[in-house]
């Protein structure tokens, strides 16, 4: 599909060409919202508001980057600002639908080094969960973006607008952070095989 193109048709006021966008994106970008607010109903407005935003702001779109990267920090601050709003912590969801509307557990390709990688055992979902909550929102992101969306440093240093540095060490702060917090809920991970080490993350 030439972006490039659709965008040029929307901007002149070809307003079903967004359609298109829409079409090719909307699945990734319902379900960063999805793990950022932990309810579907939620998730599917957040999606809707991104996408409203992304159409009424497209002509403010550089093209510096990929649309891709441009949307999915658009829908990353949409989610941010929704949950900053509730002032609430959300609940985390480990699964998802599958084509036929069935329930399915989350799998990580590239979980990296860090307790993200209990989200594969499905009897420490409920642990995880608990421990997600009580993390702070810029965390959740950034986890959510590495270890399930499987972005690399790069990409997740364009949408948050970071340096790519920046990324990584925030993503071991989070990873930390995670962790002490399972440890502290009574879950002793150090004893177990689900946590990678270090040298895997390279990216």
């Amino acid at each position: 599909m030439d972006e490039k193109r659709i965008i040029e048709q929307v901007l002149a006021g070809d307003n079903n060409a967004f359609g298109l966008l829409v079409e090719t994106y909307q699945d990734r970008v319902y379900n960063l919202a999805l793990r950022m607010c932990g309810n579907p109903d939620d998730a599917f407005d957040l999606a809707q508001e991104s996408f409203f935003r992304a159409w009424r702001g497209l002509s403010g779109f550089q093209q510096e980057s990929a649309f891709s990267t441009w949307l999915f920090r658009l829908s990353s601050n949409v989610c941010l600002d929704w949950l900053r709003a509730k002032k609430r912590r959300p609940t985390v969801s480990l699964t998802t639908l599958d084509d036929e509307e069935q329930e399915v557990q989350l799998e990580l390709p590239d979980p990296g080094p860090g307790p993200e990688a209990l989200l594969l055992a499905a009897e420490d979902r409920e642990a995880l969960a608990g421990a997600m909550n009580q993390l702070p929102v810029e965390y959740r992101q950034i986890l959510t973006l590495r270890a399930v969306d499987d972005l690399s440093y790069t990409q997740i240093a364009e949408i948050l607008q970071l340096k790519e540095g920046t990324v990584k060490s925030r993503l071991s702060r989070a990873r930390l952070a995670l962790r002490n917090k399972l440890l502290q809920n009574g879950n002793n991970l150090e004893s177990g095989s689900s946590i990678p080490s270090e040298g895997r993350d390279a990216r």
